[in-house]
């Protein structure tokens, strides 16, 4: 049999798994994919946003699952018909809440631990066959307060969560690494999204969209990466608004591709057992 990996490689369309399709960078993201005619398949945490999502992308696949509660999601990947050969998968989707960790409820921390964090460790497994055959992408939209110490307070278990899902990024690279799976972790600063509204109520601060990155400058990053030849990986990618008073956004594009392919590294192909 001929190379799944080389001929997934070839293909005109490309097939992507997209969490968090349904706003913001993830909305942006399955736009820009649908737009040029790659297959979708998106997931929605119910039957009204599966129609919302199936109207702008009718070609798409869509399954609803619940990110927030791991048995019903796990059960929903089972019955499920999945792609074969999978070229990406994109966990975008997140949620945040906050407080002080004296006031933190149980659900508070479940529901945050469960959507940043377990939701794609399971999608992951369930969809790793796939991307094993294609030699494929899995991309995690993070959070660049992750890297910071200061952006912590208030939002523990959110902070807590995505440095979760981060070391299980980390781990999956070294474990896939062997069978052509790219892993790349992208850690976006402040962008105009509504959890970004949120986080502007709970700090008091005046929300301005020209402070921040729009949507579709963060998706074109992801782009960036999901386009890369399968012998090329890049690890992580950080990704920060500039101001707006020193440079427009094409600065901020270049600025973004260049720290991208400083951070590019060549992977050897997988080993293969005859």
């Amino acid at each position: 049999m001929g190379d799944l990996g080389a001929e997934t490689s070839r293909q005109t369309k490309q097939r992507h798994f997209i969490t968090g399709a349904s706003s913001g960078i993830g909305a942006a993201v399955a736009a820009m994919l649908y737009a040029r005619g790659d297959q979708l398949w998106l997931l929605a945490h119910g039957n009204q946003r599966a129609h919302e999502l199936w109207k702008r992308f009718p070609n798409a696949e869509i399954l609803v699952a619940d990110l927030a509660n791991p048995f019903t999601l796990e059960m929903a990947l089972l019955g499920a018909v999945l792609p074969p050969l999978l070229n990406c998968l994109l966990h975008i989707a997140g949620v945040i809440d906050f407080g002080s960790v004296v006031d933190l409820r149980a659900g508070q921390i479940r529901e945050q631990v469960n959507v940043n964090m377990v939701a794609p460790m399971i999608i992951t497994g369930a969809l790793l066959p796939a991307l094993r055959r294609a030699r494929g992408l899995v991309l995690f939209a993070n959070s660049a307060a992750t890297l910071s110490a200061g952006a912590a307070a208030g939002r523990s278990t959110y902070v807590a969560s995505k440095s979760g899902v981060r070391s299980f990024a980390d781990a999956l690279r070294q474990e896939e690494s062997s069978h052509g799976v790219r892993v790349t972790t992208v850690f976006p600063g402040r962008t105009d999204t509504a959890m970004q509204q949120r986080v502007y109520e709970y700090e008091k601060k005046v929300y301005d969209a020209a402070e921040l990155m729009g949507p579709d400058t963060v998706a074109r990053s992801i782009l960036h990466v999901v386009d890369l030849p399968i012998d090329t990986t890049i690890h992580d990618l950080t990704i920060r608004p500039m101001p707006p008073d020193k440079a427009g956004e094409s600065r901020s594009v270049t600025r973004l591709m260049e720290a991208a392919r400083d951070s590019i590294t060549s992977i050897s192909p997988p080993s293969r057992v005859s």
